[in-house]
């Protein structure tokens, strides 16, 4: 790296101690001299997404979170893991974790290859880990080159919640499905998909938990929007799933009963539209995907949905493995040319790496609310 460039920088890292103590913390880390095929990024924005605060906070008991330091500049701030929720992190235990899925910044430092110059001085999105970052040492291919007038914090957000829409379509299809149902909808990863199912005529249920979100996706132009907190909601998913025919499902909560309802709406919207009883259920395949655990509950079933179903797991870095380099670059160009409008991410707080050990804004940005989203700083 050039003499202008810092050799390192301030990181945000979380730990959960084998005594059940969880500490955030900012440390200085080393950036590195880039390889052939590598950047330096100055990360400028990061987002805070729900998959992120897994790795931030663990199963931490939030009610017993404090801050190091002093009010104006915290330095730490620990919270209490219960000892039941200790069983399950035995491989995390006692290491430092860096943290953050994704960002935005200035290429500050490149390799000697034609790719990694061919970035030097360019404002990039960045997917990859250890966001919360001032500097990040990264391999081109973690890069998406944003388009002249496009800020960082436009495009710290350009992969995670974009690719997962996208990915999210891609999965139906190739699955042979033809609409799919999605829960926590009305979060800024649902309106985005919203969209681009709009875009591409693909039918969508939307679930969301609130009249008020409910109201928010159809005057986004949502058609199908299910309230599973209406007790009409059983009867409003089946009707929903019979009128689409939809057979996948995305569901964000991952625990609790909701992804064994949809399994059963989707049993008894197909048993609509045949005349033939079978005492294994319908032999139409039934598929929900947990991609996300928004309720920490156990997941819960009766398997009153026939034999031809699945549950399983569905992240964003299996699937674009899966999908190859091509589509993959496929997907990204799309997103770039979109950061305005289909894929556009707001932002209701912005925020230091500091600010971010402060209990008081930790406690709003471990609960993700309809439009409350958090941007990381580092430079601030």
């Amino acid at each position: 790296m050039n003499n202008l460039v810092p050799n390192s920088g301030l990181q945000l890292r979380s730990i959960i101690a084998r005594d059940g103590r969880l500490e955030l913390f900012v440390q200085n880390e080393e950036t590195g001299a880039p390889g052939p095929d590598e950047v330096v990024v100055r990360i400028d924005a990061s987002p805070i997404n729900p998959s992120d605060l897994w790795l931030l906070l663990g199963p931490a008991d939030l009610s017993t979170l404090q801050a190091g330091g002093t009010a104006k500049g915290p330095t730490t701030a620990t919270a209490t893991v219960p000892e039941r929720a200790l069983r399950g992190l035995v491989a995390r235990l006692d290491q430092s974790m860096p943290v953050g899925n994704e960002g935005a910044g200035v290429v500050v430092a490149a390799g000697s290859s034609p790719a990694a110059q061919a970035l030097m001085g360019r404002t990039v999105a960045v997917f990859g880990d250890s966001m919360y970052s001032q500097y990040r040492r990264v391999h081109v291919l973690q890069c998406m080159a944003l388009p002249d007038g496009v800020t960082a914090a436009a495009g710290a957000s350009a992969f995670v919640n974009p690719l997962t829409a996208l990915g999210m379509v891609h999965t139906m299809r190739s699955e042979g499905h033809t609409a799919l149902v999605h829960t926590a909808a009305a979060s800024s990863l649902g309106q985005m998909l919203n969209r681009v199912c709009i875009e591409e005529g693909v039918q969508l249920v939307n679930i969301v938990r609130r009249s008020e979100q409910a109201k928010l996706l159809r005057d986004q132009g949502a058609r199908y929007v299910c309230d599973s907190s209406s007790p009409d909601f059983i009867e409003d998913l089946t009707d929903a799933l019979v009128a689409t025919a939809a057979t996948v499902a995305f569901d964000a909560t991952g625990g609790g009963k909701l992804a064994g309802k949809i399994l059963s709406c989707m049993e008894m919207a197909i048993n609509r539209r045949v005349a033939e009883y079978s005492r294994y259920g319908s032999m139409v395949h039934k598929q929900v995907y947990l991609y996300g655990f928004l309720d920490t509950e156990p997941t819960q079933f009766n398997v009153n949905f026939g034999m031809a179903w699945s549950m399983g797991g569905w992240l964003l870095s299996s699937f674009l493995r899966k999908a190859g380099r091509e589509t993959v670059a496929e997907l990204k160009d799309r997103v770039c040319s979109n950061l305005k409008t289909t894929f556009a991410s707001q932002y209701s707080h912005q925020i230091s790496l500091t600010e971010a050990l402060k209990p008081e804004i930790i406690a709003k940005y471990a609960r993700p609310t309809t439009g409350e989203k958090f941007l990381i700083v580092p430079s601030a």
